[in-house]
Order: structure tokens, then sequence, then C-alpha cells
């Protein structure tokens, strides 16, 4: 096991000042600090507001205690590798910053002593602290580890809510698709993104893997979400942390070969014949909710057939994919608009079975 060096970087000194290595900073025209803090200390010397009180009382939002143990999982499940970004802070406290002598008084590096009667209220970053305290619990070792810390001289409370209205309100989660992309640790996205090379239709860039919607105008046919929960429900995998081995990868090239062999519009796709637009435009096999039906499709058709569900999947040269089919009415379109609803998802996935006669489906 490897064995953590102790940080130093957060200390009482002989006044019963907690002592930060620092970083001064200017926003605003006030100035700021930016310290490395020690895990250990974070749970005991920065508070929350407790959920009791009402909102105009609080800084911040309540604590929602259903995503702690997601955090403390993910740190303690990767030791060598979880990262965490900035704690913010307020500091209601007679604070002093200390220049560091070798630079002079106008260094913006230093030291920041902070009275330990000081009360610390957090702005952004209430569920990582209760986090770490719980994953310290697990593993002590985490406790000489540091995070950074952003502190601000409190203002008060109305300026600590206005700080935490700023700091969330740009804040942007990163899609779903990319998340799928870009998530090394998750063995089913790497697999998936393996899987999509080996297949023509969402090989050469035609899934988009940065948004969960294609605009119009795109070059993309499928996202990478869509493609993701439909191989879950082909393999029929549950929930998250999902994993896939190599004979059910292998299942999975299969089936969406097969299936991409059954339709002519892929098929044009991919040797540049139509454009992904005019397959949204005119055909409904170009839209998720296909590709998800599918994906139920092939489980069941896998499930009661084995062996010879390849076979089965002729029928599919027999459907009328045109978006003005009046078939697809009630089934995947309302309207004359595609339906993305679980009611709809089901009528296709039946209509689909129907089709390729998988009866009682």
């Amino acid at each position: 096991m490897t064995t953590k060096k102790k940080d130093n970087s957060t200390k009482m000194d002989e006044y019963n000042n907690f002592s930060f290595s620092a970083i001064r900073g200017i926003q605003a025209g006030r100035e700021y600090y930016t310290v490395m803090c020690q895990l250990k200390l974070v749970s005991k010397i920065f508070i929350f507001n407790e959920s009791s009180l009402p909102p105009e009382l609080r800084a911040q939002r309540t604590l929602n205690k259903a995503r702690i143990p997601e955090i403390v999982n993910y740190i303690n499940g990767n030791p060598e590798d979880y990262t965490f970004s900035s704690i913010t802070a307020s500091i209601d406290g007679d604070v002093k910053f200390i220049p560091a002598e070798k630079i002079g008084i106008n260094s913006r590096v230093g030291t920041l002593l902070v009275p330990m009667d000081s009360r610390f209220v957090i702005n952004d970053g209430q569920h990582r602290r209760a986090a770490i305290e719980q994953a310290i619990a697990l593993n002590p070792e985490l406790g000489n580890e540091t995070i950074s810390v952003v502190f601000y001289i409190d203002r008060g409370l109305k300026r600590s809510q206005q700080m935490f209205s700023d700091l969330n309100k740009h804040a942007v989660k990163p899609t779903t698709s990319l998340s799928i992309f870009y998530n090394h640790r998750d063995k089913f996205s790497r697999e998936l993104i393996s899987i999509m090379t080996k297949v023509p239709i969402l090989a050469n860039g035609l899934t988009e893997v940065e948004k969960t919607s294609i605009s119009n105008r795109s070059n993309k046919v499928f996202t990478l979400n869509s493609l993701y929960n439909s191989t879950k429900d082909l393999l029929g995998k549950k929930g998250k942390n999902i994993e896939i081995n190599s004979h059910e990868k292998e299942i999975v090239i299969e089936f969406w070969n097969e299936v991409y062999d059954k339709n002519e519009e892929w098929k044009k796709i991919v040797s540049e014949e139509i454009t992904p637009y005019e397959l949204r435009e005119g055909y409904i096999s170009g839209t998720g909710i296909i590709l998800h039906s599918l994906g139920i499709l092939g489980f069941n058709l896998m499930k009661r057939y084995p062996k010879n569900w390849k076979n089965k999947l002729d029928g599919l040269r027999n459907v009328n994919w045109k978006k003005n089919n009046p078939q697809w009415e009630g089934i995947a379109m309302i309207h004359g608009r595609v339906s993305k609803s679980r009611d709809f998802l089901n009528r296709t996935s039946k209509f689909l079975s129907e089709a390729i006669g998988l009866e009682g489906i």
C-alpha cells in the first residue's frame, strides 16, 4: 500500500490561530484567499446551516443525504485517482495575511492566520464536506490529504446567499452523452465506445458523443446516450456500475450489425447516398425511440430464440420506416411527432416484435 505523506499546509500556531498556506487574490475590489486544507479539518471547521432553518435564514440549500454515499464510494473506490474541485467558504473572523518574507509585503503568496473561534460557512461544497467526513471514517489515511478552499471574508447572510446563487447559476452539468464518453472508470462505457467502431451506422463520427439531442442539420445519426440505454436493455442490464464481458460485447456487435444489415436507409447513410438530415426528416428509423426499441426487441428475441435469433430479424426488412406511414401514429408518433415517452417506447417495441413474428411480448 502506498504511504501518504503528511501535509503540513494547515496547522495551529501558538496564538490558537489556524495557519494556512495561502495565495492572495482580488475579486470585485476585495481580497480573497486560496488555501490548502487538510481533509481531516474539513468536517471540523466548516459548518453548513441546519436544514431546520427556513431558506431566508440559510446561506445555501439543505443537505441532500442521498447524494453522500455515492460521493463516499467515489473517494474510497478511487484512493489514487479521485478529484475534487475547491470548496468555497466565508470566514467571519479577524483574519490576517502574512506575505512571504523572501518576496516582500506585496507578495501574493504567504500565510493566512484565522482565529480558531472564527465562523466558517460553506457557500459551495457542503456535500463534498459531508462525504469527506464519512470517507475519512472508513479510511483515516485520507485525513492528511488536502483540498483547495477559496476563502472570502464574511459580509453577512445576504452576501453569503448571493454568493451561493452566483456560484451555482452559471454551473452547467455535462450532458449524459459526454459523461459517458469521458468516463474511463465505467467499464460498460469504455466497451460501448469500442463497440461503436465495429458497427457502420455508429462509427465514422455518426454517433453524437457530446449532446443528448441532435440538431436538425447535424451530420450525426444517434446519440451516445441513446446507444447506451439501448444496449443496456439489449443485455438486460439494470442500475449503475454495470459491466460487460467479452461474450456480451460480441453479442452486442453482432446484433447491431445484423440490424444494420436489415435497414436500407442506414446503409445509404454509410454510403452517403442520403444525409442524416434526410434520414431524420423522412424516416423514423433515424430516431432514438427506434434504437431503444430495437434494444428491447433484441433482449426478448435472444431470450426466446438464443440460437437462431438472427434469422428472425429478417422481418425488419419488411417494416415501412417512413414517417408518413400511418402505422406509426399512436405507436411511435402522436399527431405526426415522435414521442419519447415510456408508453410509446413499449408500444414501438411491441410493434417491431410483431413485425418479426415475435408474439406475446
